[in-house]
């Protein structure tokens, strides 16, 4: 069944389908922004020699992009591959395929459960799926293609469908070293693997040129970041990126608190276009927890963290993930965790109950490490209430204060919406004539709300009923 051995058929750089008549392709993508930009790539590459389809029913070649975080993911992917296996039986020739990281962990499981799968593309394998879509198409077998590299990535950046036309994501590590006793990361994505600065400030340069302004440098643990060239860390990375001529705002994400190193916090510091944004895991509050997770720090040390980086950037927003229900954590445990919530107080909260993953040290503990659904699901309400409360009260403090936001679109509402430097989510209660997506514009809080901000554009100079 595994092909991970094939080498391209047609040329990596092109990705032309000479003789392939021209179909329509759909990718459905669900996870994290690296999942996001890992579809943009597919959908770039498929171009060469497909069009977009609009949606699933008018697609010849449908590619699910898939998440493996936890259980609702799964269920979620393995729900669409029954709808898409009654599809099949009315149209033999079309082609599904299945990416990201179920396909890396389960693509043996997925093609026995779900026949009419006719592909699955592991996370290592992005690049590939043009040439995997054309033997599907020639060959008319199952093919598995999930070998995961150990070299510095290189990307066809280039050639990259972007959703947005002024943000975008830029790949800077691949995989993770850390091997926390809850995350399958490392076995979705592999061991640490930096791309060279050199390609990432050429592809930085190449979206400036195109009209981006803003961009977020991602990873699983972003601040591992090493260039195998120079070996110059994350912190030089973003000033290099934030000097690009065009670039307006630099973010980046995810950061394990292991890893704030002194030119991180200096860039951040030094820098008006490095967003001063940290996005920086916990998941819990108890040391004894922190250690069964594998998280390399205590609750002491991450408090220090946050400390040190709000002595260099006063106006910085944290935000953190939670993860509760962790087997063996005790009620103990969650009151540290609330404690820990209370003495940081995050800008924001990422929280989820624990959900076991196959392959992980946590999945093997027995049964009497596991906290029972009810009490997870007690412990998530009440962390998230009280994230509500702290976050509402941050945001009623920002009344008055002006921010530059970029605008990103229209809210449900009809009401323009975008995001200040440290990523609080705005929402206009009036309009000027600049105002459109990719716009910087800017605003005056008005009210705070506990999910967001409303404000008004400074020219209007009006009074708004708050």
């Amino acid at each position: 069944m595994t092909d991970s051995a094939i080498r391209p058929l047609i040329s990596s750089d092109q990705m032309v389908y000479r003789n392939a008549p021209k179909r329509r392709f759909f990718v459905e993508t669900w996870g994290c922004q690296m999942n996001v930009l890992d579809g943009q790539r597919m959908a770039g590459i498929l171009e060469a020699g497909d069009l977009e389809a609009s949606s699933q029913e008018t697609a010849d070649v449908i590619l699910l992009n898939t998440c493996s975080v936890r259980d609702k993911a799964d269920a979620k992917v393995y729900s669409a591959l029954g709808i898409l296996g009654r599809r099949k039986r009315e149209r033999p020739d079309l082609v599904i395929g299945v990416a990201g990281c179920l396909a890396q962990v389960k693509g043996d499981e997925i093609l026995e459960r779900a026949p009419w799968v006719d592909f699955v593309l592991g996370t290592g394998e992005v690049e590939r799926v043009g040439e995997i879509v054309e033997r599907v198409r020639a060959e008319r077998r199952q093919i598995s293609a999930r070998e995961l590299p150990v070299d510095s990535p290189e990307y066809q950046f280039r050639t990259i469908s972007r959703n947005s036309t002024f943000q975008a994501y830029v790949t800077v590590i691949e995989g993770c070293d850390q091997f926390c006793t809850f995350c399958i990361v490392p076995f979705t994505r592999g061991r640490e693997r930096s791309r060279r600065a050199a390609e990432i400030l050429e592809e930085v340069a190449l979206l400036a040129a195109r009209g981006y302004s803003e961009v977020t440098l991602l990873g699983q643990t972003v601040n591992a970041y090493q260039d195998p060239e120079s070996g110059s860390g994350l912190g030089r990375l973003l000033l290099r990126a934030a000097d690009v001529s065009g670039i307006r705002r630099v973010r980046f994400i995810t950061s394990h608190p292991a890893f704030v190193d002194d030119d991180l916090v200096e860039a951040l510091a030094s820098h008006g276009a490095i967003a001063p944004y940290l996005h920086m895991p916990a998941q819990s509050g108890s040391d004894r927890i922190l250690f069964r997770m594998k998280r390399r720090y205590d609750r002491e040390g991450y408090a220090r963290t946050v400390a040190r980086v709000r002595r260099a950037v006063p106006e910085i927003a944290v935000s953190s993930d939670f993860i509760v229900g962790f087997p063996g954590e005790t009620e103990e445990d969650f009151r540290a965790t609330l404690d820990l919530m209370a003495e940081v107080r995050f800008a924001n909260v990422f929280a989820f109950r624990y959900s076991p993953r196959p392959g992980t040290a946590a999945a093997r503990w027995g049964r009497e490490l596991q906290v029972a659904d009810e009490v997870a699901s007690e412990r998530l309400t009440l962390l998230l209430e009280l994230q509500e409360s702290i976050q509402a009260e941050q945001n009623r403090e920002l009344v008055g204060r002006v921010f530059e936001i970029l605008v990103e679109g229209r809210d449900r509402q009809g009401k323009w919406t975008g995001r200040t430097p440290c990523n609080r989510i705005v929402h206009l209660a009036g309009e000027s004539p600049k105002t459109q997506p990719g716009a910087y514009v800017r605003v005056r809080v008005g009210r705070g709300l506990p999910n967001s901000l409303i404000a008004e554009p400074v020219d209007l100079q009006r009074d708004m009923p708050w």
